[in-house]
């Protein structure tokens, strides 16, 4: 019409692309605010443990390319669309845009199938964040081999002049004082902690071997009697390390279930020698996930502190307490600290924080798709919403006339809804076949989940129909409420 009346190519195009500029620029005002709030959250999460995560910032090169992404999104939909109504017939564009007339089909068409893209994508991106999502759950749910739950540790700092009788007396007097603490349950000293740091001793059943066919590399943890009780570790045979132990001429040791497979093959490891140690195994343990929850255990040893290979200062103690650890610590600092007044300060962290922190490279991410995902489906919902919306108003006369010959409130609203179930069946199909493929390039990001996960696709593909049908019944329930009269007048 405005053509009609004699304006020109370029005066649509500009008035086209002004609507698109302010649109685009405020919405890249508010996804930059966001952006701000979300990147602030992610640099304060102290459980994620990722390198220089908390000097993450929104630099000058991400506002430029904010801008530019503005600036090219309403480049794309002003000027196309402006140039695409400037070479219109001008005769068939009023008839097809005429008062009381409903939109072309061609233009239906297109504005559907950009509503089934946003459906196919969203749908894309909420498999991903489901998959991570089960994915996530799973690594939560593996057994570690210890209970970090009411278990926390904190470092200790004192000078045994290298000698074994001075680190066994002071441990032993450290470890009677904590837990005379109200709220401690047990406590025990240890030099390294489950997924902490990573180190190993040779162990073998022929001392001399040079043959790397005959040495096991197994973790080894160096602790005083009631480590295992304290962490949580389950003895599946023998007995713990005693204070007893540590005057023995003959070292004690005790292995977990796959170094004595590897060891002993199926004999009984009890009381067999390893020479390579100079150590007895005394106990069998079960299985420990040192590294991380998705990691399976490897070969692992307990030595006792007063054991002669041991000349490490490091050590940690451990305490499992009704209490938390920040009521509890300040309780703890006073205890070491009449004992050694030279006691640095140091947090009582929980142990939990470790399991955190192995885990949190899958958590980041699981975040990341998870807020994309979630905005594509915001997305989706605004792009069906806006589809049936504009169709229910260019509808107007039509169902007004179908109300005035009969038609009930229900059955109108059926039949919009039921234009919205086409639109995003549609996308859902598109979804869910780009999904599959989609699904198998990140199948080494999953755990104990297959990227064709029956029960995943199926929560997502319920979650889109209900969106989608809440996005079509508010327009639905407006057209029912039409009053057939002022249709008809307005026509």
């Amino acid at each position: 019409m405005r053509s009609a009346l004699g304006a020109g190519r370029g005066r649509i195009l500009r008035q086209l692309l002004t609507e698109s500029l302010v649109l685009s620029i405020t919405g890249a005002i508010l996804g930059l605010a966001f952006a701000c709030a979300g990147v602030f959250y992610l640099a304060h999460q102290n459980s994620i443990a990722l390198p220089l995560l908390s000097s993450v910032r929104i630099d000058t090169t991400a506002l430029v390319w904010t801008v530019l992404i503005a600036v090219a999104a309403a480049l794309l939909f002003g000027v196309a669309p402006g140039l695409r109504v400037s070479r219109s017939n001008l005769q068939n564009a009023l008839k097809d845009g005429g008062h009381g007339s409903s939109a072309g089909r061609n233009r239906d068409r297109l504005r559907s199938a950009l509503v089934v893209s946003e459906i196919a994508l969203a749908c894309v991106l909420l498999v991903g964040a489901g998959l991570l999502l089960r994915s996530f759950l799973r690594v939560l749910d593996v057994d570690l081999g210890f209970n970090p739950s009411q278990a926390s540790a904190i470092q200790l700092s004192y000078d045994d002049q290298g000698k074994a009788a001075n680190r066994a007396i002071y441990d032993r007097e450290v470890i009677r004082r904590i837990e005379a603490i109200p709220g401690v349950q047990s406590a025990a000293i240890t030099d390294s902690l489950p997924m902490s740091r990573n180190r190993s001793w040779t162990a073998s059943l022929l001392p001399n071997s040079k043959n790397p066919a005959d040495s096991h590399d197994s973790f080894v943890y160096v602790i005083t009697p009631g480590y295992l009780r304290t962490i949580g570790i389950p003895l599946v045979k023998g007995r713990d390390i005693t204070w007893e132990d540590n005057h023995k001429d003959e070292a004690v040791v005790i292995i977990n279930q796959t170094l004595a497979r590897v060891l002993f093959g199926n004999d009984d490891p009890m009381n067999r020698l390893i020479p390579s140690l100079g150590a007895r195994v005394i106990g069998v343990t079960e299985d420990v996930r040192e590294t991380s929850p998705e990691v399976g255990a490897g070969s692992q040893m307990y030595m006792s502190t007063a054991a002669p290979q041991y000349d490490s200062a490091d050590q940690k103690l451990v305490i499992r307490s009704t209490l938390p650890a920040e009521t509890l610590q300040p309780t703890v600092l006073a205890t070491l600290r009449a004992i050694n007044p030279g006691q640095p300060a140091a947090d009582l962290k929980p142990l939990q924080l470790l399991v955190d922190h192995a885990s949190s490279p899958r958590r980041f991410l699981l975040y990341l798709v998870v807020a994309f995902a979630g905005l594509a489906l915001v997305l989706a919902a605004l792009g069906i919403y806006g589809v049936i919306s504009y169709s229910v108003t260019q509808r107007t006369q039509e169902i007004g006339i179908r109300m005035a010959l009969g038609a009930t409130q229900r059955k109108v609203q059926l039949g919009i809804v039921g234009q919205t179930l086409r639109v995003a069946s549609i996308g859902i199909v598109v979804g869910a076949i780009t999904s599959v493929a989609v699904s198998s390039l990140i199948s080494s990001l999953l755990f104990g989940t297959a990227p064709t996960d029956l029960e995943t696709f199926g929560v997502i593909f319920m979650l889109l129909v209900i969106v989608a049908l809440a996005a079509g019944y508010i327009p639905a329930r407006r057209a029912s409420r039409i009053d057939p009269m002022i249709a008809l007048r307005n026509s």
